[in-house]
């Protein structure tokens, strides 16, 4: 497999090894329109790696009973011992060390990538961990998957820009209207795992309430009036970002940040932010270029 990327208006191509799927055994809990679980799962797709998948109901989240970490995606990961992982990024770059690196058990490499406590501007404690855009590997390993040290650098910096930036950009788009609040709900009641009278009240009453918290969104975040232009404006960096030498941010094949914003910007699909962002940017040929990657992936 080759990477081709653009540096300084140069077309560089250097090969990068064909990852083992090995003898993982995987279950994702999940809620479908989550877009960070829609990372993991455009990453886990496009690395040929088989999972169950339990969707978790939002509301009583029954199935994640058993663990103290009540958020999604969950990954709860098998390769000779069970282990739980949590955070999509931290799930992301564990598994991609694993299947790279063979020094160390999975085991290892998750606690490579610490919880900490920290408190937001806002007072409330929140859970972070250290390190979660890195890959662990040894200096001849990091040679051979990032043959020059800005690409690493790039990928990092986009993975991290999609977790903090653009899927704030999710919620105040999609509930941007009471018309496009109905609309999203009723995708996530269809999608979701709800009962019949607890996916009436979801759909209405969520719709509802994420109307008026998208506005809040929307301030904390300090978005502009219309928030279409900040996804426009974010989507278009993106593609600028990528250039016109490159197919992906990878080169000629998708890497951790390409998943990662494709992730985030698929759970607008059949949406109206979605079909708007298809018209008012230039992110199309990038985007279809990744379902075609994903699909091939996963054949």
């Amino acid at each position: 497999m080759f990477i081709l990327f653009s540096r300084k208006q140069k077309l560089l191509v250097f090969f990068l090894p064909q990852l083992p799927a090995g003898n993982l055994q995987l279950t994702l809990y999940q809620y479908k329109t989550c877009p960070f679980c829609s990372k993991v799962r455009a990453f886990l797709d496009y690395h040929g790696l088989p999972y169950e998948i339990v969707e978790v109901n939002p509301i009583m989240r029954k199935e994640i009973k058993f663990s103290s970490y009540r958020k999604v995606p969950i990954l709860l990961a098998d390769a000779g011992s069970p282990l739980q992982l949590n955070d999509s990024s931290v799930i992301i770059s564990a598994i991609k060390t694993y299947l790279i690196s063979k020094r160390n058990s999975l085991e290892e490499i998750v606690s490579f990538y610490p919880p900490m406590k920290t408190v937001t501007e806002q007072g409330k404690e929140v859970l972070e961990y250290g390190n979660k855009y890195w890959l662990m590997l040894d200096e001849k390993e990091t040679k051979r998957v990032y043959p020059v040290k800005e690409v690493r650098v790039e990928e990092m910096q986009w993975r991290k820009w999609a977790d903090d930036w653009l899927v704030h950009l999710i919620s105040p788009n999609v509930y941007r209207t009471p018309k496009e609040a109905l609309a999203s709900f009723d995708y996530i009641v269809r999608e979701g795992k709800f009962g019949t009278v607890e996916g009436f009240f979801a759909k209405y009453l969520g719709a509802i309430a994420m109307f008026f918290i998208s506005k809040r969104l929307k301030k904390r975040h300090h978005l502009r009036d219309d928030v279409r232009e900040d996804l426009y404006e974010a989507v278009d960096k993106w593609v600028k970002a990528i250039g016109k030498n490159r197919l992906f941010m990878g080169g000629s094949q998708p890497n951790l940040a390409d998943l990662a914003v494709y992730g985030v910007l698929r759970v607008m699909e059949g949406l109206e932010a979605f079909d708007d962002m298809m018209v008012h940017t230039k992110i199309q040929p990038w985007y279809q270029r990744m379902e075609e990657a994903i699909q091939r992936a996963a054949a």
